[in-house]
């Protein structure tokens, strides 16, 4: 994911899942650093008018946790591709205006503060799942990381291996936090169950791999 932020000007992001809850996460994680406020980032989130939940919901879970500044890091357009473009584009402008002005480079990123944590793997463990730091005393920007992380783990839970194999030996994750977090969290992912966002189509019905625990 470092990668993608590090050599891109602006980021589009379409309707999906766990996952792309959690590379959304971990971008404004990275964009909500005290030393990178100011510089210049264009990241919309948009996609078809039944899609529209996806993105609201993904956006009152960001609102209720991390506060309305996070909302202020990215755009919501629905069911437009037009504009869309039309405010990349502007955003993109902001870009190479910031860049030049400071002699940075247009293939990389320098300036952009990515901390140590965002360049590491998470390994989604019972143990680090369950020792997770889920608290509004955090700074949003840690507290941002650390729900990445959290998603992160329900990913390798539903769909990698090795996390299969450990909800199948260990049974759910248990995810613990602030009751102010644990609410809004276990709506969302209520609603990508209801969505069939947590599966592939077909099959039996979802079982979470996970417990929220307040």
């Amino acid at each position: 994911l470092e990668a993608f932020v590090r050599v891109g000007h602006g980021i589009i992001i379409f309707p999906g899942g766990a996952g792309t809850a959690e590379e959304f996460l971990y971008l404004l994680g990275i964009l909500m650093h005290p030393d990178n406020e100011g510089l210049p980032f264009p990241v919309i989130l948009t996609g078809p008018k039944h899609a529209a939940p996806y993105l609201e919901q993904l956006d009152a879970f960001v609102g209720a946790t991390l506060g309305d500044a996070a909302k202020q890091h990215y755009q919501i357009i629905i069911d437009n591709p037009a504009e869309v473009a039309r405010q990349m584009t502007q955003g993109l402008k902001a870009v190479k205006q910031f860049r030049r002005e400071r002699n940075d480079a247009f293939h990389f990123n320098w300036l952009l503060k990515i901390d140590e944590g965002f360049q590491r793997p998470f390994d989604p463990t019972h143990e680090n799942m369950a020792n997770l730091k889920l608290s509004l005393d955090l700074p949003p920007h840690e507290l941002a990381a650390n729900l990445r992380r959290a998603f992160s783990g329900i990913v390798a839970g539903n769909v990698k291996d090795k996390g299969i194999r450990l909800i199948e030996e260990h049974g759910p994750y248990q995810i613990h936090g602030d009751a102010a977090i644990m609410q809004p969290l276990d709506l969302l992912l209520k609603a990508f169950v209801a969505q069939h966002r947590m599966k592939l189509p077909g099959g039996a019905a979802y079982v979470p791999c996970y417990r929220v625990v307040a």
